[in-house]
């Protein structure tokens, strides 16, 4: 049972903290965190990125002249392709809209790509388990409300209540 709230305490510039730190009710509590499985996928998605990560470092150290533009764009390629990932996983968390496109499109590259490995039965028994357990926390219900709400809380401005 909650207590009705007096407006005496109320700050001059409404309800919740003046930094906008409370919480979507005007109260002092914070907006509670992001569901489980939300969190799982941008864990999944840091993982993977920082895995490309060290693929592009491994690649950018192993660069014949030889084959020098092969290496060197290989690299590039993956070191890119990890910032956007971390970039990504770091969207989600912070409930970003805009991180899930990237998010799922890797997952579903990560399934062809799983696929292709199978003569490799870990490493694409080991990325599929990923991908799938990705994409899973990234169509969840609860995954879609909170970053719909996130979204809309990012675009209103503080005061708007």
């Amino acid at each position: 049972m909650s207590t009705p709230r007096d407006p005496s305490f109320e700050p001059a510039d409404g309800p919740g903290r003046p930094d906008g730190s409370g919480g979507p009710d005007g109260s002092d509590r914070p907006t509670p965190g992001a569901p489980p499985p939300l969190t799982v996928a941008a864990s999944l998605v840091g993982l993977q990125g920082l895995v490309l990560l060290l693929l592009a470092l491994a690649e950018a150290a192993n660069v014949e002249s030889s084959r020098a533009s092969l290496g060197i764009s290989t690299a590039a390629f993956f070191g890119l392709y990890a910032v956007v990932l971390l970039a990504a996983a770091t969207g989600l968390a912070r409930r970003a809209t805009w991180a899930r496109g990237p998010a799922l499109f890797t997952q579903l590259v990560g399934l062809g790509l799983a696929w292709n490995l199978r003569d490799l039965w870990l490493v694409a028994v080991l990325l599929a388990v990923a991908s799938v357990v990705a994409l899973i926390g990234l169509v969840h219900p609860d995954t879609v409300a909170a970053l719909e709400r996130g979204g809309d809380e990012a675009k209103a401005e503080p005061g708007d209540g």
